[in-house]
Parts: structure tokens; C-alpha cells; sequence
């Protein structure tokens, strides 16, 4: 009997993963923001007989402080973590701010993957073969936005979303030479045919429901992730693209950039903590 905690697992994939998990007799916290959709998960939880394993945390992931939060309910559950998911996902045709300052799909899609793979490391290392599964495009090449990582100049939603895969290669870049016991595994399932959350405008609303006669089944996305949290790769990273194993040389996986991205976030995630003492102070 192991534990996971799941990011987006009221919908899709990370849903789909927490009822597979369940049932195979695993304790699953499932992270999310909507409480109807995580008593929807309770529901179907409890008619596989595991009502008493499953447990939802409500928790908005595009807030550093809804992170945390998380966390902390996270070890209340629980005294070590055998697997990490990140699947959390939201597209936005229009730009839109968090209260705290950052470009929401920069902070879902990466700081708050970064903040709890960092601030859950503990619990984790405490288990006997503790993995972290990160649900993203991996070795894309797509362009990181070095000077405006918000994308305030120029805002598309496919930019944005597009640019969090290289950010989360780097994030596992960063996590395997932090000399961890956890293993890091970027995963890219490719196009699935799951809740595709987020607001859309007409003309990609459209695009999107072009793709689902095309898109792999959930059922069918998830089945290599699973063997993947059955047995960890023994690497401290590695990343996948429809199951297959890619190659961790090029710039996709460079340990500058790796290390300039985890400065530049340390610096942007110390600012926040700056700038919430002087509104209490």
C-alpha cells in the first residue's frame, strides 16, 4: 500500500490515474479547485471501495500561497509520499494575472510544479522508491521567454502553454542534480482525449473539439504512467514522449539553463515573500 498525491486529479488523466490507483489499494490525495468535481471523485472513489483511502484537497495551484496551503494539508495526511503527480492544466486565450502577480498559466503550469516537487522533497526521500511523475511536452525546444517569462509583451495562450515544457524540462534538469533519492520523470502523453480545462476563445474552442476524433483515449494515455509509478526508472531524471524514452543531451535538458531558470525562480518566489511582509508590516 503506497501514497500519491495527485495535482488536476478531478479531471482527465490525473483523474483517471487516481481511480486506477485507488483500486489497485494505493491512498490517493487528490488536489483541485473545484469542490463539486472533488466530491465527484469521492463518489466514484467510494464505489470502488476505497472511500476510506481517497482524500481532496481544495486548492487553487496558481497561487505560491494555495500551494502551500496544499502542503501543509498534504502532511497532515500523510508522514512520507511514494509518487508525486503534476497534471495540472489550464488554457487561457486571454492573459490574466494572479492576485499575486504572475501570469496565471507561467504559475500553474510551472511555479507551482517547482514549489511542490522542492517543498514536498522530504516527504518523499522518506519512501523506499519515491517518484515524481510531471505531465508535460518534454524536449519541444519551444522558446523560453527569458525577459518576460508573463509573456506581458506578447500574450498567446498556445505561447504560453508551449512554453512550460521547456521550463519543466529544466525544473527536472534542476531536481536530478539536487542529489534526491526521489526520481524525476517528464512525461508527454501527447494529444489525449481528456477534459482540455480552460477558457477558449471561438476560433481554438473549435480546434480543440477538431482534435478530440483523433486523440488518444484516456484509458490508454495513462497505461504507461502507471508502469512508470509501479516501478520508477532507476536515473534520477528521464523523460518520455508517448511512452518512449528520450535522449537527455541537447539544449532541452542543458544544466545552465537549468540552473539560470532555478536562480531566476528562487529570486521571483523570494519577491513574493519580500512584498507579502511589507503588506503586513
Amino acid at each position: 500500500m503506497r501514497t500519491f498525491a495527485i495535482t488536476g486529479g478531478t479531471d482527465g488523466m490525473g483523474r483517471a490515474l487516481a481511480l486506477a490507483l485507488l483500486e489497485r489499494g494505493h491512498h490517493v490525495a487528490v488536489l483541485g479547485r473545484s469542490p463539486a468535481k472533488g466530491a465527484e471523485l469521492l463518489d466514484a472513489a467510494a464505489q470502488l471501495g476505497a472511500g476510506n483511502r481517497a482524500r481532496f484537497i481544495p486548492a487553487d495551484l496558481s497561487l505560491i500561497n494555495g500551494n502551500r496551503a496544499a502542503i501543509a494539508a498534504i502532511r497532515d495526511e500523510f508522514s512520507e509520499l511514494d509518487g508525486l503527480v503534476l497534471a495540472a492544466r489550464y488554457y487561457r486565450s486571454d492573459r490574466v494575472v494572479t492576485a499575486e502577480g504572475f501570469e496565471s498559466t507561467f504559475a500553474l503550469s510551472y511555479l507551482s510544479r517547482f514549489v511542490l516537487s522542492y517543498e514536498l522533497s522530504d516527504l518523499l526521500d522518506t519512501a523506499t522508491a519515491p517518484v515524481i511523475l510531471n505531465i508535460c511536452g518534454p524536449g519541444s525546444g519551444s522558446e523560453i521567454h527569458w525577459d518576460d517569462l508573463g509573456l506581458a509583451a506578447n500574450y498567446h495562450g498556445q505561447t504560453a502553454l508551449s512554453q512550460s515544457g521547456p521550463l519543466n524540462d529544466l525544473l527536472g534538469v534542476g531536481y536530478a542534480e539536487s542529489s534526491r533519492r526521489t526520481r524525476y520523470v517528464l512525461f508527454g502523453p501527447g494529444l489525449v482525449n481528456t477534459a482540455f480545462a480552460g477558457q477558449y476563445d471561438a476560433a481554438t474552442a473549435a480546434q480543440i473539439e477538431a482534435m478530440r476524433a483523433r486523440a488518444t483515449p484516456v484509458a490508454e494515455a495513462i497505461a504507461p504512467m502507471l508502469a512508470i509509478l509501479d516501478n520508477p526508472p532507476a536515473a534520477p531524471l528521464s523523460a518520455y514522449s508517448l511512452g518512449r524514452p528520450l535522449s537527455l543531451d541537447g539544449p532541452s535538458f542543458d544544466p545552465d539553463a537549468a540552473q539560470r531558470l532555478h536562480r531566476t525562480t528562487q529570486a521571483l518566489l523570494a519577491d513574493l515573500t519580500t512584498h507579502e511582509q511589507e503588506r503586513t508590516a
